[in-house]
C-alpha cells in the first residue's frame, strides 16, 4: 500500500536502536527524509545514514536543549514528528528504592523529551497548517506496574499530554496520536541491561525465563516485533489516517484485558 509519504521530512527521537531504528528504517524505505537524534549511533543506523535518506545527530534528548537542537538540525519544514526516545529501568527494589534523581531522569526522558520536541516542532507545523505527531507511549500508562513504577507514571503523563495537545492543535490541521506497545523484542527488554536481565538478577531466575513468563502473559504468546510498531507509525503519519487524532493504538498481543 502506497501511503503517500515520499518526499516528506520526519524527525524521530531515539532512532539508533529498537523501535526507533525500526521506525527510521521504515520511513526511509517509504521515501521519507529522516532526521534522528540519539546519544550514540549504532551499526544499523550507520547503514541507514549511508543511504543518504537518513541524517543522524548526536544529542542528549534528556537535556532541556536536546529536542530543540534536533529540530533545528532538521531545518525547514518538518511534516512528521515521532516521539520515541525513552527508557524503562526495572525497579526490583520497589518504590522506596527509587530516588529523586531516578524520578527526574525518567520523567526527563520519558515525558519531557516529548513535551520539548513538540514545543520545538509546532511553530513550523502551525505555520504550514499540517503535521502529524506520533508518540510511542506504553500499555503501562493504564496498566501501571510497580516493577517499572516511575516509567509507568511518566507514560501516564505522556498519554494525558498527547490527548490534551490533540484537542488544541487538531483544528489547525495537526494530528496527534499515540501508540502503546506491550513488551517489544528490543534491548530495553532483552538486552544486557534490559528488564529481563535486571529482574533475573533480583530474583535468581534466568533472563530467558523472565522473558518467557512475560511472553506468556500475551494471548499471542510472543513479544511484539519493532517492525510491527513501525508499520503502525507509518500509517498514522500518512494521509490514510487523515481523520484520526487524539487516539491511542494498543499493540500488545492482547496483554491488556480490558478495552
Amino acid at each position: 500500500m502506497d501511503l503517500g509519504l515520499a518526499g516528506k521530512t520526519a524527525v524521530v527521537t531515539g532512532g539508533s536502536k529498537g523501535i526507533g531504528l525500526a521506525v527510521v528504517r521504515a520511513l526511509a524505505g517509504a521515501g521519507v527524509h529522516v532526521v534522528t537524534g540519539a546519544q550514540h549511533s549504532s551499526a544499523g543506523l550507520d547503514a541507514l545514514t549511508a543511504s543518504g535518506r537518513v541524517q543522524a545527530i548526536t544529542v542528549d534528548l534528556s537535556e532541556p536543549s536536546g529536542p530543540g537542537a534536533l529540530m533545528e538540525a532538521a531545518g525547514g519544514r518538518i511534516d512528521i514528528l515521532v516521539n520515541n526516545v525513552g527508557s524503562a529501568p526495572a525497579r526490583p527494589g520497589g518504590f522506596l528504592s527509587i530516588t529523586d534523581e531516578d524520578w527526574i531522569a525518567t520523567l526527563n526522558l520519558d515525558l519531557m523529551a516529548a513535551v520539548r520536541a513538540c514545543r520545538a516542532v509546532l511553530p513550523a507545523m502551525l505555520a504550514a497548517g499540517a503535521g502529524a505527531i506520533v508518540t510511542i507511549c506504553s500499555v503501562n500508562a493504564r496498566l501501571p506496574d510497580p516493577a517499572v513504577l516511575d516509567y509507568s507514571t511518566a507514560k501516564a503523563g505522556l498519554a494525558g499530554f498527547c490527548k490534551a495537545l490533540s484537542k488544541e492543535v487538531g483544528p489547525a490541521g495537526i494530528r496527534v496520536n499515540t501508540i502503546s506497545p506491550g513488551p517489544v523484542a528490543t534491548d530495553l527488554w532483552l538486552g544486557a541491561e534490559g528488564v529481563a536481565q535486571t529482574v533475573s538478577q533480583a530474583t535468581g531466575s534466568q533472563p530467558d525465563e523472565v522473558a518467557r513468563q512475560a511472553a506468556e502473559q500475551m494471548l499471542t504468546g510472543r513479544f511484539t516485533q519493532p517492525a510491527e510498531v513501525a508499520d503502525l507509525v507509518l500509517f498514522l503519519a500518512s494521509s490514510r489516517a487523515g481523520n484520526i487524532t487524539g487516539a491511542d493504538f494498543t499493540i500488545d498481543g492482547g496483554l491488556v484485558p480490558t478495552w
